[in-house]
């Protein structure tokens, strides 16, 4: 992970534990997720403030086509982890950017959750029910002025949904 240059590599850990380079040239590696019928992955690269998008083969364990899925700007925010809910969203911490932003899944801003604190930092869906979307967030590197104004820093969120999340998948090796 580097805010210099672009040497950060996505791998895949196989099955029968072997390591294989998946995307090489990443600055800073984020947020991960898939479509719910697995035929499209989400990845974050956060300093190039994107979520890429890339055709997933289940069959194959391959991804190709990379493309933007969402550009940012610096003035936004920085996207960091994210989720998917069942009907194919793409939810994404904006870190520095006081907000979690749900995506459609043509990548246009659905909705918007406004948060207490400047750095949320990941989202993942949860409850018995998957309909509350549990939110982190970073206390570190702010002043102790700016930790004096956001209180809540570095605490977790829940938020009910009017949607559900994805089941995240176990890892079978």
């Amino acid at each position: 992970m580097t805010h210099e240059g672009a040497s950060s590599v996505l791998y895949r850990l196989d099955l029968n534990l072997k390591v294989t380079k998946m995307v090489d040239g990443i600055t800073i590696s984020n947020g991960i997720g898939w479509s719910p019928d697995n035929t499209i992955m989400y990845y974050v690269d956060s300093t190039r403030y994107v979520i890429n998008a890339f055709y997933y083969d289940l069959e194959r364990d391959t991804i190709s086509n990379q493309r933007p899925f969402v550009q940012m700007n610096a003035d936004f925010g920085i996207p960091d982890g994210l989720t998917v809910d069942s009907e194919g969203n793409v939810w994404c911490a904006i870190y520095g950017g006081w907000k979690v932003i749900r995506y459609t899944p043509s990548g246009e801003v659905f909705s918007e959750i406004k948060m207490p604190v400047s750095k949320p930092s990941s989202c993942i869906f949860g409850g018995k029910d998957l309909d509350e979307l549990y939110i982190t967030s970073i206390s570190e590197g702010l002043s102790e002025e700016d930790k004096k104004k956001e209180l809540m820093a570095g605490n977790l969120f829940m938020i009910k949904t009017d949607v559900k999340g994805l089941p995240e998948p176990n890892f079978a090796g």
